[in-house]
């Protein structure tokens, strides 16, 4: 071998042996780790079957050395008990809703808007760009990292007394929400009265009848098993549900680049495929909350244009509290999805 081709081969050895030498202390500095994930519903809801994924994907991409344990069914608390776990560094993971977060980044409460989105595209559309980007800057401030949105669908309105056909129907009735302050007026706007609750006590509310309905997506309303302790299903459509997935800031901040990594790759990569399973489980579930005596009705055009009409002013409202930055940019990313 002539000396040019053993130089060669010397260059290459000493390169590929620089190349194992700097991917070893990126594979060391993946540690052995128990990270806990809560969610506070059934495993069987696409939330749960996206952390499934996370938690399998975590494993593998890191050899087994981040072992993720999930806690469904609201196992260790409600979603306040445990954003506040997540805040104080004594949880990992939590799977929850932005409509929790408004009182910490008022540009939360995007989501909550009532008849702000016309149609699931429009809504992830501002997940997915730069609102979305914008409310995982500021909820880094508020001590917890976020890592991918989900799509939960529309909220629509069950009760135990009538079926909602028109605005008035809604007159009297007492409806579980969520703490969101836009919430709680949306349904005052529209005649009803909304109770705050904590979503792990809304079955046994329903049940004892200290509440008459609840306000939620349909794929929730079945796998909670609402429909045992409820007659009616009234697609209202008046409200569009994320989720997301966030991470305790003082304990990410502890992780390595390289499992941050694969933390954000996994969360990342269960996105679509819950959003898709999601979809098909909401026409599942409809269809066999059907079956098992729920009634389901749509609303006449004219009564949704009512409702839109009489929580317009709730919405200029909370429209205004989110701040210019986040409004000029669901602005930009709706007028990009509706191409104008």
């Amino acid at each position: 071998m002539s000396s040019k081709h053993i130089g060669r081969l010397a260059a290459l050895s000493a390169a590929v042996a620089g190349l194992f030498a700097a991917s070893g202390p990126a594979v060391a500095q993946i540690q052995e780790r128990n990270i806990r994930a809560s969610i506070v519903l059934a495993k069987e809801h696409s939330l749960g079957q996206a952390m499934v994924e996370v938690a399998r994907c975590a494993a593998d991409k890191s050899s087994g050395k981040l072992k993720i344990q999930n806690f469904f069914d609201a196992a260790l608390g409600g979603d306040l008990p445990v954003i506040q776990q997540l805040r104080s560094g004594t949880l990992d993971i939590a799977v929850t809703s932005p409509s929790y977060f408004t009182g910490m980044a008022p540009g939360a409460a995007l989501w909550d808007l009532p008849f702000y989105f016309a149609n699931e595209q429009e809504a992830e559309a501002t997940l997915d760009g730069k609102a979305g980007k914008l409310l995982a800057e500021k909820l880094s401030g508020v001590g917890v990292v976020h890592l991918t949105y989900y799509n939960v669908g529309f909220r629509h309105t069950t009760n135990s007394k009538r079926p909602v056909q028109k605005m008035e129907d809604l007159h009297g009735l007492k409806i579980r929400s969520s703490q969101s302050p836009v919430v709680l007026d949306t349904f005052k706007a529209l005649g009803g009265f909304a109770v705050a609750m904590p979503f792990a006590e809304v079955y046994s509310a329903l049940e004892n009848k200290t509440i008459d309905g609840q306000e939620n997506s349909i794929g929730l309303t079945e796998t909670s098993k609402f429909y045992e302790v409820q007659k009616y299903l009234s697609l209202t459509q008046h409200q569009y549900g994320p989720a997301m997935m966030i991470f305790s800031k003082p304990l990410f901040d502890k992780l390595s680049p390289q499992e941050q990594a694969v933390l954000r790759d996994c969360a990342s990569a269960s996105r679509d495929s819950q959003r898709a399973l999601n979809r098909k489980q909401i026409d599942e579930s409809l269809a066999r909350m059907k079956t098992k005596g729920l009634q389901v009705n749509q609303i006449a055009p004219a009564e949704m244009e009512r409702m839109r009409v009489a929580a317009k002013p709730v919405q200029e409202k909370y429209l205004k509290d989110l701040g210019s930055d986040m409004t000029a940019a669901a602005q930009e990313d709706l007028q990009r999805v509706r191409g104008r």
